[in-house]
């Protein structure tokens, strides 16, 4: 088989990857959109490990053993990815990423005019006079 077909296919998994970060409000549709570009990587070294052991008589496969890592690490990232979008689902009740832009707490500065400040109790109190 020849090293265009697992290339192409890999471009096409990345691209589509690619879009799904980019357009996708969700947070768990934005994770599975880089599991997929990590997918496609993983395509790519596969595809040359196989193309070099064919050329060079390489016996330590060294692109399948970067997969495993890849593999490795892409796990560990979607158990604490998926963690961390279900606490913030349980705090919020969303997990729209325009929705969630800003995570610290308001009313740290005093020069915000958020509703914990002071500028805010100040109003309040001149409404309720």
């Amino acid at each position: 088989m020849h090293l265009a077909y697992p290339a192409v296919l890999s471009a096409l998994l990345f691209a589509t990857g690619l879009y799904g970060v980019l357009a996708r409000r969700n947070a768990i549709l934005v994770l599975m959109s880089v599991e997929l570009m990590l997918n496609a990587v993983n395509l790519n070294l596969v595809a040359f490990d196989v193309w070099l052991d064919g050329i060079a008589r390489d016996t330590l496969h060294s692109g399948q053993a970067l997969t495993l890592f890849t593999i490795a690490v892409a796990a560990a990232e979607i158990g604490i990815g998926l963690a961390i979008v279900l606490a913030v689902y349980r705090n919020r009740g969303t997990s729209d990423i325009d929705r969630l832009r800003d995570t610290a707490e308001s009313g740290d500065d005093p020069d915000d005019a958020g509703p914990g400040t002071a500028a805010a109790a100040a109003e309040k109190a001149e409404a309720t006079a």
